[in-house]
């Protein structure tokens, strides 16, 4: 007797095995018209399937999250170069034993900067705490850019309180890895920016921009111009170190100049603390 078919049996994994089966024999693979053609590599990588391609790095992540329960997540962005403090301490007495002063001033800076690595973990951390002790479906959960810096910082303050946190990193020419504290089920790797910046928005139920570079800036003026062209429901966006991006942006000149409107600067809160921030997502949502 036959036994019963499973209705989630993986039959059509079968193709795709065969197709690893030539990487673990060392044989190249060639063009070939007969492959099946969801796992032909050469056919899923041409120009004309770029479309194909996106809708998958949208759908991936979409079903892997709501199958996870996420769907309120608290966005944390900021610079891939700030050091955990205890790196930076390290790294500090090895400059200090070198006496170059290059190293040193590097150093030194690593060590003021890593004060934002500690806060963005003790912000996570308060969110964390927080959800653990409530229903799913009003539970917050962290997510970043799932690299080193401020990202690595934000995924192990979620981590530490024992809460699953989300990872959306991105490929580059100089490789990136998902940092180790991004839950493993949660960690997602994107070719394409634009996907990756749909999936930070989805699911965003607040916005926190650390100091950060060119990465971090893109992030924040795109969320800025979704909530201010109304694409995008108002959330909190939390500019956190108030010293560092009054300096970097000068938002009254946009109004002198006439490219914003003196209400666009509601859009936005300069916070210092980890708590004032978490305090400020309370108050947006009656928490």
């Amino acid at each position: 007797m036959n036994p019963p078919h499973k209705l989630n049996e993986r039959t059509l994994a079968d193709a795709w095995a065969e197709l690893q089966a030539y990487s673990e024999q060392g044989n190249p693979l060639q063009a070939d018209a007969y492959r099946v053609a969801f796992a032909d590599p050469e056919f899923l990588l041409r120009r004309e399937t770029r479309g194909l391609r996106i809708q998958l790095e949208m759908l991936k992540p979409e079903i892997e999250q709501h199958a996870q329960g996420i769907e309120n997540t608290v966005v944390v962005f900021g610079s891939a170069r700030f050091p955990a403090p205890e790196t930076a301490q390290e790294s500090l007495a090895l400059a200090r034993k070198t006496g170059d002063a290059a190293a040193l001033a590097l150093a030194e800076q690593h060590l003021r900067n890593s004060r934002y690595y500690d806060q963005a973990r003790r912000f996570a951390r308060l969110v964390a705490a927080y959800s653990k002790s409530r229903p799913l479906r009003e539970q917050l959960f962290i997510c970043t850019g799932g690299g080193p810096g401020i990202m690595e910082a934000a995924n192990r303050g979620a981590h530490e309180i024992g809460m699953p946190n989300v990872g959306l990193n991105i490929a580059l020419p100089h490789e990136q890895s998902s940092n180790p504290y991004v839950s493993p089920s949660l960690s997602f790797k994107f070719h394409y920016f634009a996907m990756r910046k749909m999936h930070f928005m989805m699911r965003a139920k607040a916005l926190v921009a650390f100091p950060g570079g060119f990465g971090t800036l893109d992030e924040l003026f795109e969320a800025l111009a979704l909530v201010q062209t109304r694409k995008a429901r108002p959330v909190p966006i939390l500019l956190f170190g108030s010293d560092y991006w009054k300096r970097l942006i000068d938002f009254d000149l946009l109004i002198e100049e006439g490219v914003i409107a003196p209400e666009d600067l509601k859009l936005f809160i300069y916070v210092n603390e980890p708590q004032d921030a978490w305090d400020a997502i309370k108050t947006f949502y009656e928490l």
